[in-house]
């Protein structure tokens, strides 16, 4: 797994499995503690998602709304999706909203 931080977005690339969740959850705490008002993971390069990193976007996003903070999701792909609804987490991870194009 890849983390690149470019403001308050991080950019993660690869497999997003019980093997990365210690490296990705120190980052995106470090965001929301660093005064990060909104905090966006990019999934756009995560090829697979386990239910161990599912359960960590919830409890950020938990603890990162308890705080007065914002953590947002973009671009998960349709395997990162699915896996969030069989787990029944899509409602507690907050998936940004891109408008449609005409």
């Amino acid at each position: 797994m890849d983390i690149v931080s470019d403001g308050n977005i991080l950019v993660l690339h690869g497999a997003f499995d019980v093997r990365s969740t210690s490296e990705v959850r120190n980052a995106i705490y470090e965001h929301l503690e660093g005064g990060e008002d909104d905090v966006v993971i990019d999934m756009t390069g995560v090829s697979t998602i386990d239910l161990t990193a599912l359960r960590l976007l919830a409890v950020a996003t938990r603890h990162a709304w308890l705080t007065g903070h914002h953590l947002t999701v973009r671009n998960p792909g349709p395997a990162v999706r699915r896996m969030a609804h069989l787990a029944r987490l899509a409602h507690a991870i907050e998936v940004e909203r891109v408008a449609a194009t005409a």
